[in-house]
């Protein structure tokens, strides 16, 4: 499914935010953005995911135009418990997509210490206050770099696999 060509995509999130409506679109437009822009790596990292608009009909479309081969996503949290609970569609559309997708949990991770967070090569949100939705987002390279590292290093370091795209039953 392509993303239509004559439907401008939302700009960007750029600078301070606040408020959880406010997160939400900004994590809604910045889907809408990888598929038209054909972003090849996407980092999301949340305690939990529990008030991100994943299970959104407008979302799954966004993340089917994007899924082709080449693309990669990381998912880090600390439970993905409230995912499975809150997010039905996103969970349908992991289990179809679990080729390009890598799922990692911290299971030892204090739910306000993982990073909430959306990294791309070109552009990063960050929530610094998850309870009151408070966060920056930008484009600048430093910004993209501090955030990939704090990220690689619970990736490395503090995560395990986790979130399987089947369960199997005996």
């Amino acid at each position: 499914m392509e993303a239509p060509q004559d439907v401008p995509a939302p700009a960007l999130l750029q600078g301070r935010f606040s408020g959880r409506e406010v997160f939400q679109q900004a994590v809604r437009d910045a889907f809408a953005t990888a598929a038209r822009d054909g972003w090849s790596d996407i980092i999301l990292s949340d305690a939990n995911f529990h008030d991100w608009p994943l299970g959104e009909r407008a979302v799954i479309e966004s993340l089917q135009a994007w899924a082709r081969t080449g693309r990669r996503m990381t998912l880090l949290a600390c439970s993905y418990d409230d995912v499975v609970r809150r997010h039905a569609r996103f969970v349908r559309w992991r289990g179809v997509w679990d080729h390009i997708l890598t799922c990692r949990r911290c299971p030892g991770g204090d739910l306000l210490d993982i990073p909430s967070a959306i990294w791309s090569p070109g552009w990063v949100l960050q929530r610094l206050d998850s309870e009151r939705c408070v966060g920056v987002a930008g484009s600048e390279p430093e910004r993209r770099v501090l955030l990939r590292e704090t990220l690689n290093e619970w990736l490395r370091n503090k995560s395990v696999p986790g979130f399987a795209a089947t369960t199997l039953g005996l």
